[in-house]
């Protein structure tokens, strides 16, 4: 089969800037890769890491923040596509290390070590999980510890996904304590909402959380000593101190910096007061250079304008439209070729489209951890398949329509013109199934559009970042700051095509022009 030479040279470019999409990790040896979870925490000591070590290192830093829960950014460290980033010892114990013995940092360094991986640098305070419950019902019903909540199977918990799942939370929580309720789970960020608008009754949270005294929540003892320390550390690659060493050494000095008191006060400025956090990060380093820390004045909230119109709004536009036009692009490239091939093939072509329909069926947080996982990676390379993969079925789908549609006798036409069936293809067959396929490509830009946002919850950048960002938050403000872009963005790309589909249906109503005789 021989496709249009359009095809060949869409190829070549999108090869180019697939290669140029994923040329920045040559450079990686160069490079401080500091990763984050999504919470507002981690993103604020991610910053403060990266800044940190910023001026020692050659190239700027980069910080891959929201990557996800701890199984994604533990891969994305394992798999080398992060340096480091900030952990907890509870945590490493219970969710990395599945209860290995390692009541010391010398025992979680044996055995991390064969893993490639270290802790080091305890940032000095403990950030521990804990539930909540408003004051005034911990009032009434005199709620002090977790033992007396148990006595209450009425209240409603609503818990955090992960916490749920956790080697170190609800299951064996609710062993320990005989909890008989079956937990409702939120994220994290919009079960303060939740439980303000008493809608649940009992949270877990987070000892520095901000919104514990601003929301008015007690904090309920654990009284049977259930959860272990959560103190701060970095988890690292081994290879770091030996690759960067003057970045490392800088890192080194955070080591007790960070206490409780003071990482409360840097949630607070970003939750309740909007401030950015590479801002907080850097006045922090600013205050702690002084000997002043936690001495930043009160700030006024940014604007919904500020958030919608900030620095980062090209960037997000710039990576979300490269990862839109690159899996459309290589959708088609892949798509079309195989409908094609199909086409004459009809049990062929009903398990090829079946299972294009399959893969729609496939939760995208779901195809992206796979995808993970089987890569080894994050970022762009893995976000770049599972949009292709999503664009797959209405291109292929409506390819397969439009060459169906092609009235027989054009098809015996070009027979008795003495068309080959490649020349029958590209000169009959696929200019009457343009429109089509036109409109196929149209949904599939419609879908990856919507489903890139979910890119950034692996590293992929776009405008999936203001919305990742707005849930750890629960800054309503930063979440339509983030969906509005997308959303023009995908009117944008309905009125391209509605442009293209205007000329398309012009050139074929303008009358041959004939010369004069």
């Amino acid at each position: 089969m021989h496709l249009p030479r359009s095809f060949a040279r869409a190829a070549l470019l999108l090869v180019i800037a697939w290669l140029a999409v994923c040329s920045a990790a040559r450079a990686a040896d160069e490079t401080l890769r500091v990763g984050s979870k999504r919470f507002t925490e981690s993103y604020i000591l991610a910053e403060l890491l990266a800044q940190t070590a910023a001026p020692h290192t050659a190239t700027p830093p980069v910080v891959r923040q929201g990557l996800g829960n701890t199984a994604i950014v533990y891969e994305a460290l394992r798999s080398g596509a992060i340096d480091l980033y900030a952990e907890y010892t509870g945590t490493i114990a219970q969710e990395i290390l599945k209860g290995t013995p390692a009541g010391t940092r010398e025992e979680m360094n044996a055995a991390l070590a064969p893993m490639g991986l270290g802790v080091a640098i305890p940032l000095g305070f403990n950030d521990g999980y804990a539930l909540a419950v408003r004051a005034a019902d911990a009032d009434r019903l005199g709620l002090r510890t977790l033992s007396d909540l148990a006595k209450h199977p009425e209240l409603k918990f609503g818990l955090s996904n992960e916490f749920i799942g956790r080697a170190d939370g609800w299951k064996g929580l609710a062993e320990r304590y005989g909890f008989a309720q079956a937990p409702t789970g939120l994220d994290h960020g919009l079960a303060y909402d939740a439980v303000a608008a008493k809608q649940i009754d009992v949270i877990d949270i987070y000892t520095t959380d901000a919104k514990i005294d601003h929301l008015g929540l007690r904090v309920l003892e654990d009284d049977r000593k259930y959860f272990p320390r959560y103190d701060a550390v970095v988890l690292y690659k081994l290879d770091l101190p030996k690759r960067l060493p003057k970045a490392w050494a800088a890192l080194q000095a955070l080591e007790g910096k960070v206490d409780e008191h003071a990482m409360i006060a840097m949630n607070a400025r970003a939750e309740l007061q909007g401030v950015p956090f590479d801002q907080i990060a850097h006045d922090f380093i600013a205050s702690t250079s002084r000997g002043a820390a936690n001495a930043q004045p009160p700030e006024a909230r940014r604007g919904f304008v500020a958030k919608l119109f900030g620095p980062d709004l090209w960037k997000l536009a710039r990576q979300h439209l490269l990862l839109v036009a690159l899996s459309v692009g290589i959708a088609i490239l892949v798509g079309v070729p195989i409908a094609i091939l199909v086409f004459p093939h009809v049990r062929l072509r009903a398990v090829v489209l079946g299972f294009a329909s399959l893969l729609q069926t496939v939760p995208s947080l779901a195809l992206l951890a796979v995808l993970i996982s089987m890569l080894g990676a994050i970022g762009a390379l893995p976000a770049l398949i599972a949009l292709t993969l999503y664009s797959l079925l209405p291109i292929m789908r409506n390819t397969v329509t439009g060459l169906a549609e092609v009235p027989n006798g054009l098809r015996l036409a070009g027979t008795a013109l003495g068309m080959t069936p490649p020349q029958s293809l590209r000169l009959v067959l696929l200019p009457l199934a343009l429109p089509t396929l036109l409109a196929g490509v149209r949904t599939a830009t419609a879908i990856a559009i919507g489903t890139a946002t979910i890119a950034a919850f692996i590293g992929a950048g776009g405008f999936g970042e203001r919305i990742v960002t707005g849930l750890a938050l629960n800054d309503r403000e930063l979440l339509v700051a983030g969906a509005l872009p997308a959303a023009a963005l995908a009117l944008l790309s309905e009125g391209v095509f509605e442009l293209i589909e205007y000329l398309m249906r012009r050139r074929r109503r303008a009358p041959p022009s004939s010369s004069p005789s």
